[in-house]
This record gives structure tokens, sequence and C-alpha cells, in this order.
């Protein structure tokens, strides 16, 4: 999606600009789009519309492609993804970790964000903290379970370490990349929720 594309690029821009260690290699990168654009893209294909889609109003014909929403979300998000995988990486090398494996820790924080995206972006008109938004359909527990393993592979299996450059990250650190993907989810849940609050408002105000 667009807001974890910005967000993944700034991640990028900001390691070169300010002249410090990528948190992830060129391959790393190359991975994370290959396994999340293709696998989060097939899960979005196979999502059933929100409830309420038809009961929206459609959208004018001289409104721009990129909305007010739109652009504070992507700005939102990109900030961050910056926050958590510089964090991570960050906290990484401060503890003494070998630079590979502070980028290992960096790959599977930006990853775990993308897959709490997945949830979010599925109920951008509603919430995502009901059973029906938690259960979702097939496809999307596939493409996460398929996610999750690919993840575990590249950062435990030793040939594929070999390829990407990555070490085995300790149960510690990886209950910790998961508490900051739900933090990450928390907090885009807050802002839909307060952005709807508002719209609510103003249509009551109309009508």
């Amino acid at each position: 999606t667009l807001p974890t594309n910005a967000g993944k690029a700034l991640v990028v821009i900001t390691a070169l600009v300010a002249g410090i260690a990528l948190p992830l290699t060129a391959v790393q990168i190359l991975w994370v789009n290959l396994i999340t654009g293709i696998t989060l893209g097939l899960a979005l294909a196979f999502e059933p519309t929100e409830a309420g889609t038809m009961a929206r109003p459609p959208r004018r014909r001289n409104a721009p492609i990129l909305s007010g929403e739109l652009v504070l979300h992507m700005v939102l998000v990109a900030a961050l993804f910056l926050a958590a995988v510089f964090g991570m990486f960050t906290y990484a090398l401060d503890r003494g970790y070998p630079l590979p494996l502070a980028q290992t820790i960096a790959l599977n924080t930006l990853v775990v964000l993308e897959v709490f995206h997945l949830f979010f972006i599925r109920n951008i008109h509603g919430t995502s903290l009901t059973w029906a938004a938690a259960r979702g359909t097939k496809v999307v527990w596939i493409v996460v379970i398929a996610i999750t393993s690919a993840q575990f592979a590249v950062t435990y299996v030793p040939f594929l370490q070999r390829i990407l450059g990555t070490q085995a990250v300790s149960v510690a650190d990886g209950l910790l990349v998961v508490a900051v993907g739900a933090i990450f989810f928390a907090i885009i849940e807050i802002e839909n929720q307060i952005r709807l609050g508002l719209k609510r408002t103003e249509g009551w105000a109309k009508g």
C-alpha cells in the first residue's frame, strides 16, 4: 500500500542522508518487497468489501486522488515505520549486537509492521477491533502464516541466513518486535477512530 511503501522509502532515504549504516541491506529490502508486495496484495485482492460500502456517497469527480486524510495517514505511517525500524536497529546496536543481527531485527520489525497494517487497512472505514475483523478471510490468514513462516526461515535456516545476511534472533527480541508491531497498530487504530469520530460529528452538525 502507499503508506507502507512510503515508510520503507523513508527508512532508506533517512539512512542515506544521515550517512549511517542501513538498517536493511539491499537484498533484505528486495526480500521485503517480494514477500510482502506479492502476498499482502494477494490478501487484499480476495478481501470482501467493507460493510456499509454501498451506503457511502461516491467520490466527487473533481476530488484529488490523494485526499488530505490519506496524505496525513501516509505521513503518520511513514513516521511510525521510521521510528520503529530505526528504534529497534539502534536498540540492537546499543546492546552490542553485531550489525547483521541488528539488521535482522530491523528486517523482522518492518515485516511485522506491514502485517499489522494489513489488518488495519482492511477496515479503514470502520474498526479493526472486532471478532469479524480479526477473523478476516481464509486468504488473509493463509498469507499471514506464509509470511511468518518465510520470516522464520530467513531468520533461522542457515543457508537462507547466508543469502540474506541474517542471524538468529532471540525469543525475547522476537517478542519485542511483535510488541512494537502491536503498539504501531494501536496508534494507527486510535488515529482512525478519531478521524471517523470527527466525520460523524461533522455529519450530525450538517444534518
